[in-house]
């Protein structure tokens, strides 16, 4: 059943012609009057007695009227409930992340977020692994690295870029490194190292450049790596920003770089996002890029 055609037939009732129900809907008179005539053949009954002076309801007409008025006003106030709801979002928005992502990125913005929107709740997921977003009702996820997923609509933040620190009291029993060359000889705490040894790729003042180095210390979590270099176990590799400015760590090598990781907010595709997900998508988007690079982006 077409509900614009019943929604055209009751507007023709609530107005006592097809001429006055033509001008509200903004529609040809003829529209009208084919609409109603398809709707009854559509029943197999008629709905209207029609005369050139008079537009009366038969008992069928009345009937079905009578009900579908019903369940117009119904999808009316159900529409109006929607648009109020979305108007003042209420809900939980489901959203994973790597757990130091989050604790640098996302604490400063859903702080703000929540307070802004005191409707919504977020249910933030703190896991290195890619989980399936849809199997685990995920609505959004922030994620750093190359992704694989097609499947997933991608929304890019930038780089995230990072460079080589170390705690004073490590550089102090262990020394200064003055060459990238140096780092091999180093204690370094590794970020997933896939071997014995790991690669670090950095740019540096002659481009890029590779250097194999190797610790005891490594880890999956990269707060327990930025922790480790903190208590003096050794160079790492961190986030630039807040680490330049912690107290208990020194920038190493100044000159070089890592090179940068894309950062991205994904969702799944052929998903109809509620208000609050776009709400919260948005937040992070312009909390990590800022006001002028979101509207770019």
């Amino acid at each position: 059943m077409d509900l614009n055609k019943v929604a055209v037939f009751s507007r023709v009732v609530d107005a006592g012609s097809f001429t006055g129900a033509a001008r509200h809907l903004g529609l040809p008179k003829s529209s009208v009057s084919r609409a109603v005539k398809q709707l009854e053949e559509e029943l197999g009954v008629r709905l209207l007695n029609r005369t050139t002076r008079q537009l009366r309801l038969t008992d069928a007409g009345r009937l079905y009227h009578d009900g579908v008025s019903r369940a117009l006003i119904g999808l009316e106030d159900a529409r109006a409930a929607v648009s109020a709801a979305e108007r003042e979002p209420t809900g939980t928005v489901r959203i994973t992340a790597p757990v130091d992502l989050a604790a640098r990125m996302l604490t400063p913005i859903l702080g703000r977020f929540v307070r802004q929107h005191p409707g919504i709740k977020v249910d933030l997921v703190l896991t290195n692994r890619y989980i399936d977003l849809v199997s685990e009702g995920i609505d959004l996820a922030l994620r750093a690295g190359r992704l694989e997923d097609s499947t997933l609509i991608v929304r890019p933040l930038g780089l995230a870029a990072g460079a080589l620190f170390a705690s004073p009291v490590y550089l102090k029993r262990r020394g200064v490194p003055k060459r990238v060359t140096e780092l091999g000889k180093h204690d370094c705490v590794l970020f997933r190292p896939q071997g014995e040894r790991a690669t670090w790729e950095l740019v540096g003042p002659r481009g890029p450049v590779e250097v194999e180095v190797d610790g005891a210390i490594r880890s999956d979590d990269f707060s327990f790596v930025f922790h480790a270099v903190a208590e003096g176990l050794g160079i790492g590799i961190l986030p630039l920003g807040g680490c330049e400015r912690a107290a208990r760590l020194e920038r190493v090598l100044p000159e070089y770089a890592m090179r940068g990781v894309p950062l991205q907010i994904v969702y799944p595709s052929g998903r109809f996002l509620p208000h609050r997900v776009v709400l919260l998508r948005d937040a992070i988007v312009t909390g990590i890029l800022g006001e002028d690079l979101a509207r770019v982006a």
